[in-house]
């Protein structure tokens, strides 16, 4: 299993919540985040291994109480 590292903000500079959370893999992290982490809209998760750059998501809502992440900095179509 993976450690990945993660941290949820609420704003810049703001972070609510910061750990490790192991999983097999990638998706199953996030999904573990969501359900233990409550998460909102406008919230920003940065989460990642030990020797890469984080990747950074940005909750934009939910659909049946689990968060929708979307790549920080990507616009709508």
């Amino acid at each position: 299993m993976s450690k990945y590292q993660f941290a949820i903000s609420s704003g810049p500079d703001a972070v609510r919540q910061a750990g490790v959370v192991e999983s097999p893999s990638f998706d199953e992290a996030v999904t573990l985040l969501s359900e233990r982490v409550p998460v909102q809209a406008g919230d920003s998760l940065e989460i990642g291994v030990t020797g890469f750059p984080p990747a950074r998501y940005q909750c934009v809502g939910a659909i049946r109480s689990r968060p929708i992440w979307v790549p920080e900095g990507k616009l709508a179509a």
